[in-house]
């Protein structure tokens, strides 16, 4: 950090604020079984796309990656790439995640490698590094999973009623295979969907009453917020009619064009954030991800293994009429909207300052950086351009968005840099010294922001 009033700011209260991780990949049955890993690679290399990228950028083989070699290679592997990733965030986790969990202020390279592997099978042995208790470590009051409409939560219940467990785990609703009609599996997944709600899916009505009843039952469970992953938000306004033939047809095996797509999911998302507003849930909108870019590569491996990219036109038009449907009819849920492409930053601070209400402060928000802007240099710039305009102070802050439970660390790393902007704005007189309301900014954006939003009022800091 580069002023004093950034240090004072990031170690007098940012530094000491619990986390809510409002949106995970975390595997809930992990935390209810309560793992406890063997080693690094386990840890660090089994799920991460984002290491995996890197080491084939370094050009190591896919047998060190997602292959058969041992875990101590796979490690290896990783410590080398890792000495010429100067600039990446992944550089700056990784040694902030062996000194927060492990206790090591050394660097890790390839010629470190076999001493830091053993320091942290020593480590992660010790009863402590256990899934709960890393997330106890990090102060984690509460964690939002992702979650299919099918899935039974089983893992979430057994978490709820687990009295030894003193965070909360809430399941989030992600419907993104009941609204892929485009896919070849899309009348399979009807089938799951009629047996996990028991009502036999033959047109667009049961549909939604289906999903209906999954939601009822994800808001039993603690449910309130939604994810929606897309390329874009789509905006092609079609009549009820036209869209029952398109899920009839699909259901039927017949090749659905891009426009039936696309109406299709129109229909669906207007009806879904009618569903979200009347529950009171918020909607997350992902948006501006080309998938499975090697085909190849995906045909071996599947998806979520390191070939997607950015969208680089995501139309903010559709995007806008979309939330403006819901406004004119009083139906626009609280919406986080996260776009992948960097140049949309300041479209999304635009955008969202047309559908404020008060409802809540910052009903619309434009999400932290993500994914691929997830650096420095990415959360700057969507602070700042947040900042420019709209209100920063509102803002709900940090998520992990990650798989790994040593990823808590990526908390600290956003609240360093958001410390950092603001001491900087200070010291150059663009906003006054008042310790006492930079505090509070600064808390508020790190935590009470989120408890707020979400309406996770029973959540007192410690």
């Amino acid at each position: 950090m580069s002023t004093k009033t950034a240090r004072g700011l990031f170690h007098d209260y940012a530094q000491k604020l619990p986390i809510i991780d409002y949106h995970c990949h975390i595997n809930p049955k992990a935390i209810a079984e309560d793992w406890q890993f063997d080693n690094m690679t386990q840890v660090w290399l089994d799920e991460d796309h984002y290491k995996w990228r890197q080491m084939r950028s370094n050009g190591v083989e896919e047998k060190y990656i997602t292959g058969e070699a041992t875990d101590y290679e796979k490690f290896y592997k990783w410590a080398q790439t890792l000495e010429k990733a100067i600039g990446n965030p992944l550089y700056h986790w990784s040694h902030m995640e062996l000194w927060r969990y492990i206790g090591y202020d050394g660097v890790l390279n390839g010629s470190t490698a076999k001493k830091v592997w053993k320091l942290c099978e020593e480590r992660l042995a010790q009863e402590d590094m256990s899934v709960r208790g890393i997330i106890r470590a990090s102060d984690v009051k509460l964690l939002c999973t992702t979650d299919d409409p099918v899935d039974n939560l089983c893992w979430h219940r057994a978490i709820a009623e687990d009295d030894t467990i003193d965070f909360k785990v809430l399941p989030t609703w992600r419907p993104d295979r009941a609204l892929s009609i485009e896919k070849q599996d899309f009348a399979d997944y009807m089938v799951e969907l009629s047996a996990a709600s028991g009502i036999e899916i033959e047109n667009f009505d049961d549909w939604k009453e289906a999903l209906k009843k999954r939601m009822d039952f994800f808001a039993q469970m603690g449910c309130v917020i939604s994810d929606h992953g897309l390329l874009y938000v789509p905006w092609a306004p079609a009549k009820e009619a036209e869209v029952e033939r398109i899920f009839r047809a699909s259901l039927q095996g017949e090749t659905i064009s891009r426009k039936e797509e696309l109406k299709f999911k129109t229909k669906a998302l207007l009806w879904l954030g009618r569903q979200y507003q009347k529950r009171g849930w918020t909607m997350q909108l992902h948006f501006g991800v080309t998938r499975n870019n090697n085909t190849r590569m995906y045909q071996e491996l599947g998806a979520d293994s390191g070939f997607d990219g950015i969208y680089n036109r995501v139309p903010i038009t559709k995007l806008s009429s979309y939330l403006d449907a819901l406004c004119q009819k009083y139906a626009l849920p609280k919406t986080i909207l996260y776009s992948l492409n960097p140049g949309d930053n300041a479209a999304l601070g635009a955008l969202i300052g047309c559908f404020q209400e008060t409802e809540a402060a910052g009903k619309i928000q434009q999400g932290s950086a993500w994914w691929f802007n997830d650096h420095k240099n990415g959360m700057r710039e969507q602070m700042e351009s947040l900042a420019s305009l709209g209100l920063l102070g509102n803002f709900i802050g940090m998520l992990t968005d990650s798989r790994s439970f040593l990823s808590y660390t990526r908390h600290e790393y956003f609240r360093r840099i958001l410390c950092d902007l603001i001491g900087g704005w200070v010291e150059c007189g663009e906003y006054p010294d008042d310790r006492e309301w930079l505090g509070r900014l600064v808390t508020d954006i790190c935590y009470d922001n989120a408890v707020k939003f979400f309406g996770f009022s029973n959540l007192a800091q410690q």
